[in-house]
C-alpha cells in the first residue's frame, strides 16, 4: 500500500462506494453499547470484561510454519513496527505457535507496560497433554504470566466441540487459573463456525469476514453467511475478532479498503479487528481510512 497525504486521502475516500449507517453503535456487547469516535478507541471485547484497541496487528500475513511477511522484515524490523503500532494507539497483536513469531513479539514488546497490552495466541493441541504444555510455553515464550486470549487454532469440522473437549478442559482450567484470559476458536469453514455459535464455551471468535467472501475472499462462505453466525455469536454476548478484512491483501485501493471498513464495521458486531501489516505506511493508510469510516 502507498502512502497517502491527508489530502489525497481525503479526495479518494470521497469517491468510495456506500456509506457507514450504524457509525452510533458500531461495537456492542447484550448489555452495553460502546460508540467509537477514533480508530484508536479502545472496545470491549464482548461480555468478557477485555479492553482491546480497535485495530489489531497480526503477526502471521502469508506465513507458512514459523515463518512470516513480519518475521521476513527480520527481528529489528519487526521490533520497529510492533513499537510503531503502539506508538499509534495499537495494543492488540495477534500471534499464534504456528507462526513462530513467539519471541519476535516477546522481543517487541519488552518494557511495554503489560496492562495496556491485548495479547493473542493460538494452538494446535490435539491432546490435553499437548495443550497444557503449549500453555506454559507460549507463557514463557511472550514473557507474560497471562495470555489475554487463547484459541484453538484452525477449526475444521463440526464436530470440533467433541473432537477437542479435553483441549477444551485444559484452556477452561487454566483460565480458573488466571493464565488466560478468555477462550474461544478460529474456524476454517462454515461447518465449525456454525458449531462454534452452538458452543457456550466459546467467549471469542476469531472470524475472517469481508465483503467479498468465499474463496476470493479468504472466508468460510458469503458475507451474508458468516455474517448471520457473527450477529447470532454477537447476541451471546461472545467477542467478536474478524481478519482477513483486506481478503489477505486483495483489496488495496483506498476505495477498495474503506468499502470492507464500512462494511465490516456496519456489521455492528465485530468488537475489533486485525490486519497484517507489514510497513508504519500501511498503519497510517488504515488509521486514516478508519478515522474516516467512523466519522461517516
Amino acid at each position: 500500500m502507498s502512502h497517502l497525504s491527508r489530502r489525497d486521502f481525503f479526495g479518494q475516500s470521497a469517491l468510495a462506494v456506500g456509506s457507514l449507517a450504524a457509525t452510533a453503535s458500531l461495537v456492542r456487547s447484550t448489555t452495553t453499547v460502546t460508540k467509537i469516535k477514533n480508530s484508536t478507541d479502545q472496545v470491549v471485547l464482548g461480555n468478557t470484561g477485555i479492553k482491546t484497541s480497535l485495530i489489531g496487528m497480526g503477526t502471521g500475513s502469508h506465513g507458512v510454519k514459523h515463518s512470516s511477511n513480519q518475521m521476513r522484515l527480520g527481528h529489528d524490523g519487526f521490533t520497529k513496527l510492533v513499537r510503531y503500532a503502539f506508538d499509534q494507539g495499537i495494543s492488540y497483536f495477534d500471534t499464534a505457535d504456528q507462526y513462530g513469531s513467539h519471541i519476535y513479539l516477546r522481543d517487541a514488546l519488552k518494557g511495554l507496560p503489560r496492562e495496556k497490552l491485548f495479547i493473542q495466541t493460538k494452538t494446535r493441541a490435539t491432546t490435553a497433554e499437548m495443550a497444557r504444555a503449549d500453555i506454559e510455553r507460549f507463557r514463557e515464550e511472550l514473557s507474560t504470566d497471562y495470555l489475554d486470549t487463547l484459541l484453538m487454532h484452525c477449526m475444521t469440522k463440526r464436530s470440533w466441540p467433541v473432537d477437542f473437549r479435553p483441549v477444551m478442559d485444559v484452556l477452561s482450567d487454566a483460565k480458573s487459573k488466571g493464565r488466560v484470559r478468555a477462550v474461544g476458536v478460529s474456524c476454517h469453514g462454515m461447518d465449525p463456525l456454525q458449531a462454534a455459535v452452538q458452543s457456550d464455551w466459546v467467549e471469542v471468535d476469531l472470524a475472517r469476514i469481508n465483503p467479498v467472501g468465499g474463496n476470493a475472499g479468504r472466508m468460510d462462505g458469503t458475507p451474508d453467511e458468516v455474517a448471520s453466525c457473527l450477529k447470532a455469536m454477537h447476541r451471546q454476548g461472545k467477542g467478536i475478532l474478524g481478519m482477513k478484512i483486506l481478503a489477505e491483501g486483495t483489496l488495496k485501493t483506498p476505495e477498495q479498503i474503506q468499502k470492507s471498513l464500512q462494511f465490516v464495521l456496519g456489521l455492528g458486531c465485530v468488537n475489533a479487528f486485525v490486519i497484517g501489516f507489514e510497513s508504519p505506511q500501511q498503519i497510517d493508510q488504515i488509521l486514516r481510512i478508519t478515522e474516516g469510516v467512523l466519522k461517516g
